[in-house]
Parts: C-alpha cells; structure tokens; sequence
C-alpha cells in the first residue's frame, strides 16, 4: 500500500497517542457508516496511529451499500475525527474513530458524516448551534427452537410498558448498557421496559447533533455486542411484532446561539415555553415531512410501525399525521412539558442519523429563513379524527409505505440539496429496489389469507 506523505502528529494527537498507549490500547478502529448508518472500517494497530490519522486506510465505495462508486474508481479513505474517540467498553485493547469518506485528497460528496456536517455548517452561518437528544429504543431477544422470544418468561403482558419485574430479569445486560455508556461520559438519566415485549428505552443526555450521531452509531455497534457476550441478540428492527408497538428513536431537538449557548427555543411567555423561532423550525419540518421521513423513517418495515392501530389492542403511539402540537404524543412533532425543545416522532431506530439529522435540520433552517407559520397547535387526540375530518383541516397524512416516502424524498428539491446530486441519486435508487425487493416477496400472511381461500 502506498502512503500518504506523512506529516509529524500534532502536539495534541501525538498525546493523544500516547494516553491511549498508556490504558494499554493495541488497535484503533478507523470507522464509517454505510447508507445504512452501518459501522465499517479498518482495524489498525496502534504503532500505524500516525499513518491511520492522515488518511491510510483505503476502502472500495463499490463493495458496500450507498457508497456510490464504480469496481474501476479509486478507493476512498477514512480521515478520523479525533474528538470521537471511544475505547470500547467491552475490549479495552481497541479504540473507535468515527471517520470522513475522502477522494482523491478531498471529502466524498456521498460520506454520511460530511452530508451532516455541512448542514450543521448552514446552521453555523445562521449562527445557529443544533443540539440533538435521541431516545433510544431497541428489543433485547434470545433465540429460540421457534424463532425469538424475550429474556425474561415473565415479559408477556399485552401492555407491558414501565414493568418493574422484567427490568430486573434483564438486569445483568441493562446495567452492562447503562453502565458503558456512563462510561464513556453519556449521562444516562433513565431506562425503562418500554410498552412491546422485550423492548428497552435508554434515555441520556443531549449534545450537538454531530457526537450525538457518532454516539446512535456507535450505540447500535455496542448494545449488539454486549447482548451477544451473554447470549442473547440485540434487535434496532423498528417492528418486530405485528400487534405491539415499535421501536421510535425519537428526535428532540433545539438551536442555540453558536456564541452563548443560549437556547434559542426557549421562551417563557409562550403557552407552550416555545419561541417563534421553534415555531418556524417546527413548520419547515412540516413543509418538507414526507422527505424526511423517508431518511428519518429509511426501511419497508418502518412504515408498520406508522400506524394508528392495526391489529393491535390498543394504539401504537407512532404519528400518522404532519401535523404538531404541545405535550400531545399523537402530533408528528410535540412540544415536551417544559418547552424549549421539539420532539419528531417520525423517527425509528433503523434510522441513519446523519443523514436524518441533515434533512431534518435543512428543513427547519429553511423554516426560519422563510419565516413559516406551521398553522394551529393541536392539543387533541389525533387518532380520533377520521380522514375526511383531517381533509376538512388540511391535515396531510404521513407516507403509509416505503415506496410513497421515497416517492416524496424523490419530489422534494430539499432532497437534493441536503444529500448532494450523487448521495440524492444512490438514495433514491437504493430505496427503491428494496420496495421493488419486498414487492417479490410472498409473505406467511398471503399463504394462510390465500393459498386454499381460492
């Protein structure tokens, strides 16, 4: 392999180095996502830090999902972001870089982490700061002679939200999440069984939009492999269970003055502690809902989850409308209790967040820039209107497949603009086969519904 011409560390990098050589770190891991928000690399051993720093560890686009490249092209590199560094929690030898796609000495247009970071840089221009809190639901499962089920035989109540017993039956693998992330400096501040079975909420600190997307990222990589030490598998399917809820990765959002820190969202004379800021951020999303959610919201199993109810008991807590309202769960975006802040629940836990982020913070900077009003707040139960009530309103109803969503990303010119005309293009055709994909799939349901009803 030929090297970049190297360069002498800088002063910091060369400590840097030298702390992880230090805790007895023997690779590094430089890393990247794929369209999936996927974690690949390389694994380096520490002696190669330097070269690994500056570019040495090559990749070919064409032999992964969404990374738009031809077998002839050449390689892409990774180009580590120093301020991630994560030692794993679960191997000690080995540290975690979140990592750019450059070409040709130069950022890769269609990199993830760049696509964000460039939204992030419109919002710096504005002198905005864009802070992201994500609540992260994901099932823990065992496999069985059958298929799956939960850890625990006693995780089997129809509303199994907020369950004390099963929390501790799965205690050994909760603490040993909750406490990596603590770890690493996360903060986590609640976990919870949430309301299907098997499934499990973490809930920690906010932080900008980038290091929250590294954390997601390598939340995912992590929770898979600490289930995995003690037998079980971690699952970030958004649905798993046809008649229980799915798993959301709910975006709570705000912009603060990129000087101050001040929260730009917050303001106490508004009934809903929101400023007219976070009113026009909240309608710019709505403007733009149905690009979004096809990143937001990126698999054929996601819009199962984006239901009122189906063939479930109760509802499914998931939005169905583009529509927003104060601390009411039935809104697409809400506006928590204490305001300050805007929650998207058109989000899953498949989610890619950079990607996600980008499109979503796109839209909201385009909200103020314009001046948007997102029309009346709905403090209502929105399940209880029928369609022709919310026609009535002008309440358009959120994409019902994956094959609408990406119809709507395709349509939308903000598609374009976040993503870069080569990320825009892989997105669109990518998404599209896998609709076309489950499309040649004959499913357990059509058998039983079919095969003898003829």
């Amino acid at each position: 392999m030929a090297y970049p011409d190297l360069k002498p560390l800088s002063p910091e990098l060369q400590s840097r180095k030298h702390t992880l050589q230090e805790q007895g770190v023997k690779y590094a891991m430089a890393s990247f996502v794929d369209l999936h928000g996927m974690c690949k690399g390389k694994v380096v051993p520490i002696g190669h830090f330097d070269r690994m720093m500056q570019g040495s560890e090559l990749f070919t686009g064409a032999a992964l999902d969404g990374v738009p490249q031809e077998i002839n092209d050449d390689e892409v590199a990774t180009m580590p972001d120093p301020d991630s560094a994560t030692v794993l929690p679960w191997n000690s030898e080995v540290v975690w870089f979140a990592s750019d796609l450059y070409l040709s000495g130069q950022p890769f247009e269609a990199c993830c982490r760049t696509i964000l970071k460039n939204a992030l840089k419109q919002a710096a221009e504005m002198g905005y700061r864009f802070n992201l809190g994500i609540e992260t639901e994901f099932f823990i499962f065992k496999d069985t002679e059958t298929g799956f089920a939960p850890v625990s035989d006693r995780d089997i109540l129809p509303k199994a939200a907020y369950a004390l017993p099963t929390v501790l039956d799965n205690y050994k693998i909760l603490d040993s999440i909750v406490s990596a992330m603590n770890g690493l400096g996360w903060d986590v501040y609640s976990f919870d069984h949430e309301d299907a079975q098997g499934q499990f909420e973490t809930d920690f600190t906010y932080c900008d939009a980038l290091t929250m997307a590294d954390r997601l990222t390598f939340f995912r990589f992590m929770v898979k492999e600490l289930a995995r030490e003690q037998g079980y598998f971690a699952s970030f399917m958004p649905k798993p269970y046809g008649n229980q809820t799915g798993s959301g990765a709910h975006y709570n959002m705000s912009l603060a003055d990129l000087k101050t820190g001040k929260n730009l969202f917050e303001d106490p004379t508004d009934p809903c502690g929101l400023s007219k800021l976070g009113y026009q951020f909240i309608a710019g999303i709505l403007k733009h809902a149905k690009a979004i959610v096809s990143v937001t919201c990126p698999t054929v199993n996601s819009y199962k989850r984006l239901v009122r109810k189906g063939s479930m008991s109760g509802f499914t807590w998931a939005p169905v409308y583009v529509c927003y309202g104060n601390n009411n769960r039935t809104n697409m975006l809400r506006i928590p209790m204490l305001g300050g802040r805007v929650e998207c629940r058109a989000a899953d836990i498949s989610t890619n967040l950079y990607l996600g982020a980008a499109m979503i913070l796109a839209a909201g900077l385009e909200g103020i820039r314009e001046s948007l009003d997102p029309g009346e707040i709905h403090r209502e139960n929105m399940y209880n209107y029928t369609l022709d009530e919310l026609k009535a309103l002008g309440i358009e109803t959120l994409p019902k497949t994956l094959g609408e969503a990406i119809a709507g990303f395709a349509a939308d010119p903000l598609s374009k603009a976040v993503m870069g005309p080569l990320m825009y293009q892989t997105y669109v055709d990518f998404k599209t086969q896998e609709w076309e994909d489950y499309h040649c799939h004959v499913s357990d349901w059509e058998i039983q519904r079919y095969l003898k009803f003829f």
